[in-house]
């Protein structure tokens, strides 16, 4: 077996001092240009990999980001989650993903953790009670995602056209008798912005809005079905994929398949199973691309402070 090189190894084979590797591979600017390709080469052509301990310990970037996420088994998250960690492999980063649970205090803890390890950057999946200002000290390295916020960089998702388009779908069937299932408007994005697009959109058209919210949860929305249906009803809208499912559930058992069911989310399993519903796509992926390519150019000192806004995909 050959022996592993290090860093000194490196600099003899360069012809240049152990101090000056170090600054090639923490991108010190000071490096003159034929000094970093001469050293660039050598490590390219040896394999050789620096120690991310001790890239850390020189103050380098040890290409290590971290992930919050609410719920692991969320499928929007997911779909941004699974766009971003491509986006972060290729450009040579290693990911930690934790999970919040919707938690201020473990969410905090998460960041608290991150920070010990000197990651590079960090990403978070906000929600209604997150606490934004402990981002502060990341000194622009951090990007919310799923949430409106000026104080760091942020990629949200419109929430008011996702509801629009379903709305417009239905309208383009000549359906007028429109319930509404959504989530507890105590979650400012999903449950009120939702909720309130519903509700203008009632308003603007002349139509009587039936409406209820609750968990987001297949349970919730099933257990809501009985509350908005009625003999008129001619569809209803739904917050969420998930929703969708459990109210397609209860449509079923009640026999009132005639009764047209939209969601958001895009769900594949969803159009699989149930081809004639409509979902619309926030654009969850975009949006984790986004995030990671937003995150990656913060930590090389290319951009500030951005707000982006997710337009949803037409299907």
């Amino acid at each position: 077996m050959s022996k592993k090189l290090t860093i000194l190894d490196i600099a003899k084979l360069s012809g240049v001092g152990k101090s000056t590797v170090s600054r090639v591979l923490t991108n010190d600017p000071k490096v003159k240009p034929a000094t970093r390709a001469k050293v660039e080469q050598v490590i390219q052509e040896s394999g050789y990999v620096p120690s991310k301990s001790a890239q850390t310990m020189r103050g380098g970037s040890q290409k290590v980001v971290g992930v919050i996420i609410s719920r692991l088994d969320s499928p929007s998250e997911n779909k941004a989650v699974g766009s971003m960690l491509n986006t972060l492999y290729a450009a040579g980063y290693d990911v930690v993903i934790m999970e919040s649970q919707f938690d201020r205090d473990k969410t905090n803890a998460h960041l608290d953790v991150l920070k010990k390890r000197n990651v590079d950057g960090v990403i978070v999946f906000g929600f209604s009670d997150f606490d934004v200002t402990k981002l502060g000290s990341w000194q622009n390295r951090t990007v919310v995602i799923a949430m409106d916020t000026d104080q760091v960089s942020s990629i949200n998702y419109d929430n008011e056209q996702v509801i629009i388009k379903a709305l417009e779908y239905l309208q383009q069937k000549s359906l007028s008798r429109i319930a509404f299932i959504g989530v507890d408007p105590s979650d400012k994005t999903t449950g009120k912005l939702r909720l309130d697009a519903y509700l203008t959109w009632c308003r603007a058209h002349a139509l009587e809005a039936c409406y209820q919210t609750g968990q987001l949860n297949h349970e919730s929305a099933y257990l809501l079905v009985d509350k908005v249906l009625k003999p008129e009803t001619q569809a209803i809208v739904c917050a969420s994929d998930t929703l969708a499912l459990g109210v397609i559930k209860r449509l079923q058992e009640l026999d009132r398949e005639d009764v047209v069911v939209t969601g958001v989310g895009g769900n594949e399993l969803l159009s699989f199973l149930f081809p004639k519903v409509f979902s619309i796509d926030p654009g969850y992926s975009l949006a984790g691309k986004k995030a990671a390519n937003l995150l990656i150019s913060q930590i090389n000192g290319d951009v500030g402070t951005v707000h982006l806004t997710q337009q949803p995909l037409t299907l």
